[in-house]
């Protein structure tokens, strides 16, 4: 399957864009029409320059407001077009897409337009050329694929086809099920967009808010399985207008593109196999069953902090690694690494963040498949030389300078055995089980590519957004969970440096891990434990507890508890939700204690507000 990407999708200038898109994979590139006149080189030049890059020019685009129209705007419209073709040849590229009219005196009529390709079919064929008309959703006559292959098929002629686009039939609500029925090598070329779910002019909701497939709500995968049940065996490529992406960097949001690509085309090929026999088989998206632990890198101060906090919350150190600085702590399923090495990753993302997260290990089903169906999607693979009794477990590089290990049954299991030194430090443990979920954070324009990373690899699935109020700004977040909750994502897009995600961002190098949320079964006896212990509790606003008196029906006793201890609550239609925070520690990075009560799956962001405030609360305390 061949892949491409229009220059439009993407910043930069042509040259930039055409390297870019190389670099991430693709088999082709469509060339926007602007960035091909605003590059001084000439035609010629630039296809050789995209074919040495190992580029296929598959579309020039867009050819505007062909059909329909009358007299010497006819007229005009056929010399436009020569005038194209004749770039076309000098480019290399022998396709080009005509989009349906908007011109204020195009008249209408099928077997008008129809008469009107015909014509110019013969023109094009005469160069060796073709021409594929494309249904505008807002195009004054023709706005719908099925007009636009009726146009096609009574044109009747080899060098006429037809281009589909997923967002111009979706966005308009039209029945994917109907391209079923077209002839699929009538089918010139195929592009693909996602969007969110925006009530707006088409327009305006195209031009700025198109997303990679995967990233919006739209069924861009049945879209694709209709038409590749019509035997269609040309390109697949991405036309994407969105301003954020334009603003971004054009490196992500080409990996991004290519991640998305493989990803659809592997889901259609297995709810449709039939439909797709020639896509490369895949392992299935992966299945998490927790999370294997979590790595620290600390040194030094930072190093006897987190030490102490995580004595205070229950921890024993039961490990020392055979040949590294590196301590294994433990409660529950619940493992903790800490990695004061000076040298590897480490060491590098100490000298980046200083205290931070590091890297993150997995539980699944298999390693290898992970890993295999990763680098397929984009990712790159993670290693570094192994010491004395070091096992090589699978890894790869994940966004935000992060690293993640994949765990499975076999021998890599061992790991904990093999690598590390029995210690067993005497402590009372605070009843926590497991990881619940891992917050992360990133800037806002970021986080399309993250939500994107986390639910092409693994079986996730994506919760709406919600939008968190800090005193100085909006922070957007989204959690990422798979279907049983047994590992858990949230995302938090920060927008300005003021909000206290944006600053632990600004503080560091990159995106990472911002806290971890640790389960209980009974947060009353926990908070009893961490109390004994000197856990630094965060303390919160005494309004909060009477608020929520007036918000819920909670029993006094109930209520007195959770003010005593700080616990924050939650509740929905399907069960209960407790919180518990740490105060913040190493740059803003903080640790939650939850108990989930009933079917409660969300996140307590009701909570949100009140808890950053107290957390800026004590940051301004300390000074």
């Amino acid at each position: 399957m061949k892949t491409g990407i229009a220059t439009v999708s993407i910043s930069g200038n042509l040259e930039e864009k055409i390297e870019t898109i190389a670099a991430a994979g693709f088999s082709g590139i469509e060339i926007f029409e602007q960035d091909f006149i605003a590059d001084v080189r000439s035609p010629r030049v630039i296809g050789e320059r995209i074919r040495e890059a190992g580029l296929e020019v598959m579309l020039f685009q867009p050819f505007r407001d062909f059909e329909g129209l009358p007299g010497a705007l006819r007229a005009k419209a056929f010399d436009r077009a020569e005038r194209k073709f004749d770039v076309m040849q000098e480019l290399g590229c022998d396709l080009m897409l005509v989009c349906s009219s908007v011109h204020s005196e195009a008249l209408g009529g099928i077997d008008r337009a129809a008469a009107d390709f015909a014509a110019l079919g013969e023109r094009a064929a005469s160069r060796g050329l073709r021409v594929g008309y494309e249904a505008l959703a807002w195009g004054r006559h023709i706005n719908d694929h099925r007009d636009a292959w009726e146009i096609v098929r009574r044109a009747d002629h080899d060098a006429i086809g037809l281009i589909l686009d997923s967002f111009h039939t979706l966005g308009r609500g039209i029945d994917t099920e109907s391209i079923r029925r077209i002839p699929g090598e009538r089918i010139f070329f195929v592009q693909l967009a996602d969007a969110p779910a925006i009530e707006m002019d088409l327009l305006y909701w195209s031009r700025h808010f198109r997303n990679m497939p995967g990233e919006g709500d739209l069924a861009v995968t049945d879209f694709m399985r209709a038409v590749m049940a019509t035997g269609y065996a040309g390109p697949v490529s991405l036309e994407i207008f969105n301003d954020q992406f334009r603003g971004g960097s054009p490196d992500t949001i080409a990996q991004d593109g290519y991640r998305s690509l493989i990803a659809l085309m592997d889901e259609v090929r297995r709810v449709e196999p039939e439909a797709a026999p020639e896509i490369r088989p895949l392992p299935k998206p992966i299945p998490v069953r927790d999370t294997a632990f979590v790595e620290f890198a600390a040194q030094g101060e930072e190093l006897a902090a987190l030490e102490s906090l995580l004595e205070s919350l229950g921890f024993r150190q039961v490990g020392r690694h055979v040949s590294k600085h590196v301590t294994l702590w433990q409660q529950g399923a619940i493992r903790i690494v800490l990695n004061a090495e000076t040298t590897g990753h480490a060491g590098t993302a100490w000298n980046a963040r200083g205290p931070t997260v590091c890297d993150i290990g997995l539980s699944v089903g298999s390693a290898a498949d992970t890993v295999t169906r990763a680098t397929a999607l984009g990712a790159k693979t993670f290693s570094q030389p192994l010491g004395p009794g070091e096992l090589p477990i699978p890894a790869i590089r994940g966004l935000g300078g992060s690293v993640m290990h994949f765990i499975d049954d076999g021998a890599l299991s061992q790991v904990w055995d093999v690598e590390f030194l029995s210690e067993d430090h005497a402590g009372q443990d605070a009843g926590l089980t497991r990881i619940d979920h891992i917050a992360q954070t990133m800037s806002y324009d970021e986080m399309l590519s993250w939500s994107l990373f986390y639910t092409t690899l693994f079986d996730m699935e994506r919760a709406p957004m919600v939008d968190v109020v800090d005193p100085d700004g909006l922070v957007r977040s989204r959690a990422i969970a798979t279907p049983a909750g047994d590992f858990r994502i949230t995302l938090n897009g920060a927008e300005t440096r003021r909000t206290l995600a944006g600053s632990f961002l600004a503080e560091g190098s990159g995106g990472t891990v911002q806290h971890v949320a640790l389960a209980t079964d009974d947060i009353f006896s926990t908070a009893k434990v961490l109390r004994e212990k000197g856990f630094p509790v965060l303390q919160l606003s005494p309004n909060y507890f009477d608020d929520l008196a007036a918000r819920f029906e909670i029993d006094p006793s109930m209520l007195e508890r959770m003010r005593e201890a700080n616990i924050l609550y939650d509740a929905d239609s399907n069960g209960e939700y407790f919180q518990l925070y740490s105060q913040p520690f190493a740059r803003q990075m903080f640790m939650e204690i939850v108990e989930r009560r009933g079917g409660y799956s969300g996140y307590g962001a009701p909570n949100a507000p009140f808890r950053i405030a107290a957390q800026k609360r004590h940051q301004k305390q300390k000074g």
